[in-house]
């Protein structure tokens, strides 16, 4: 009998898991009568989704199954492209019942580094509009997932509230949201909104943040306006002095005060130190150095060899031509100013009185608009980003177990194929160690209160994630950042000037709201369009001395 072959235990894991997944897909539709919507895009789409029509919307969405895996999502085809596709729902989701939970899955194939990979669950529409006209400028409830560019690396969460006293809509952000996860693997995002004004972002399944709809510590700007806003009509009086202190009109300037004399002066008592080489430069040609064979004297300019320090100067005190030092010069006062006194005119610094703002208003819930359609508006300089799984409940539990049948399954899959492509390069050394250093770094950069330093520590990794051979001077710089927050945080920065600015009340309403001004989303889409026209770099031609 032959000798029979054995199957590695990595692979047999693989097969199982791969079974499994197959069986648990099947029981995700058990629960679909559970959901209020959910598309698990298991069939071709355009019977159910409405792309849009608009010229700037040239991307190719497909129908395509994630890589490894039979499963079928909404495929981003095409790099540097705007999509729009929007799905209208046969009931609209109110927000007034209960909890309410917005999930679905995305897998970045090629990864991410400039596009957008979120949802924009649309509030009812005006009178005429048509799923083909979807855009930009259709207002929305909620915008949720994920977004990296530049340096913006977050889960969006925000969410568009009608002041019921102006009636304008704000759009208000989560403060300190969630990182991208950096890798190429399924994911799943998670918003729970619950009926005590607590909103919970999951990803994974862990909850990654948790904040307060009425809380100014969590929005930007506040869902609840300021009580008091400074008076716009009010003007400084004429005779207001804010100079706390001023020269002293009695002091005089004294006789020997001598304005003219310099901060430094020859020092006559210095000698040439023995031995210097008045004849010998300081930097010679580097006599080893021969004219590559590629350089062309037209197009690079006249070769010259580099420069190196000229040896016989070592040993001596200096070369070239000696010239006395400068020293302090002991009659040099500067410029003559009066001392400052007190100033008894100071009335402090002058602000314009408040006044009741006429945006103000108090709620003990928020009034969100309900979800009439879904709909995905990105530009993104990426292919490969899935979509899948896009889910609506009303309960947090049929959420999680839509992640246990749908999304784990793939995740296990996609996970240990990973590490099977780690262990087969060789990733157990040093590759392996900068992939964990990278994933904690955004694990750190995710800390509230170093929220103000996360673009810079972003930034940092990504060029690390880029050069990994930087990994450790990488490390060195964030170090560096990491103690310059800690001794802040310790002794404190120096406290800046109170900066006034007068607005008018109407315009600083129109500046709240996410309908009348630049949104950040708008934003990001500028850093997306300068990082797609960037001009390549050209070639020195010729060496710099």
């Amino acid at each position: 009998m032959g000798e029979r072959k054995r199957v590695p235990l990595g692979i047999f894991a693989v097969l199982l898991l791969i079974s499994a997944s197959s069986f648990q897909l099947l029981r995700a539709s058990d629960d679909a009568d559970d959901a209020i919507f959910y598309e698990s895009f298991d069939e071709d789409f355009p019977d159910r989704w409405i792309i849009s029509q608009k010229d700037e919307y040239s991307g190719v969405w497909k129908h395509a199954k994630s890589e490894g895996h039979d499963d079928y999502g909404l495929l981003v085809s095409e790099k540097a492209r705007k999509y729009a596709i929007v799905k209208e729902l046969d009931q609209a989701v109110s927000f007034k019942d209960g909890t309410v939970v917005l999930q679905f899955e995305t897998r970045l194939q090629n990864g991410l580094e400039c596009g957008g990979a979120y949802l924009k669950y649309l509030r009812p529409q005006e009178a005429g509009w048509k799923p083909k006209e979807f855009d930009n400028e259709s207002p929305y409830s909620i915008m949720f997932g994920p977004d990296k560019c530049g340096s913006t690396n977050k889960v969006h969460f925000i969410f568009k509230h009608k002041n019921p006293k102006t009636g304008e809509y704000v759009e208000h952000h989560l403060k300190a949201p969630p990182s991208v996860p950096s890798d190429k693997l399924s994911h799943v995002y998670t918003a729970i909104l619950k009926p005590d004004n607590e909103v919970q972002i999951l990803v994974d399944g862990e909850q990654k943040k948790k904040a307060n709809f009425l809380s100014a510590d969590d929005f930007e700007p506040p869902l609840i306006p300021p009580k008091t806003i400074p008076d716009a009509d009010d003007k400084k009086p004429e005779d207001w002095d804010e100079r706390e202190k001023i020269p002293d009109p009695s002091a005089v300037k004294p006789d020997d005060w001598d304005e003219d004399a310099p901060l430094e002066i020859v020092d006559e008592e210095a000698e040439k130190p023995e031995g210097w080489l008045d004849d010998e430069p300081e930097e010679i040609d580097d006599p080893e150095a021969t004219k590559p064979e590629d350089w062309d004297d037209e197009e690079d300019g006249e070769w010259e060899a580099p420069k190196i320090e000229n040896p016989k100067c070592e040993a001596a005190p200096g070369c070239g031509e000696w010239k006395r030092p400068m020293k302090r010069n002991p009659a040099y006062k500067g410029k003559w100013h009066a001392p400052l006194i007190e100033n008894p005119a100071y009335k402090g610094i002058w602000k314009p009185r408040d006044i009741p703002n006429p945006a103000y208003f108090e709620l003990k819930k928020p009034d969100f608009e309900p979800i009439a359609a879904i709909g995905i508006e990105i530009w993104t300089m990426q292919d490969g980003i899935l979509f899948d799984n896009i889910l609506i409940a009303k309960d947090d539990k049929i959420a999680e177990s839509y992640r246990e049948t749908t999304w784990k399954p793939k995740f296990s899959v996609e996970k240990e194929k990973q590490k099977a492509e780690e262990a087969e390069a060789g990733s157990n050394g040093l590759a392996g160690f900068q992939k964990k250093v990278f994933d904690l770094l955004y694990k750190i950069a995710d800390i509230p209160f170093l929220s103000a330093y996360k673009p810079k520590i972003h930034d940092l990794i990504e060029k690390g994630e880029e050069q990994p051979n930087l990994t450790v001077g990488i490390l060195v710089a964030i170090l560096v950042v990491f103690v310059s927050i800690f001794f802040r945080i310790i002794f404190g920065g120096k406290k800046q000037p109170t900066k006034v600015e007068k607005t008018n009340v109407d315009s600083s309403a129109k500046n709240q709201s996410g309908e009348n001004g630049e949104n950040e989303e708008n934003k990001e889409n500028k850093e997306k369009e300068e990082s797609s026209s960037a001009p390549p770099r050209r070639r020195s031609t010729r060496r710099e001395n």
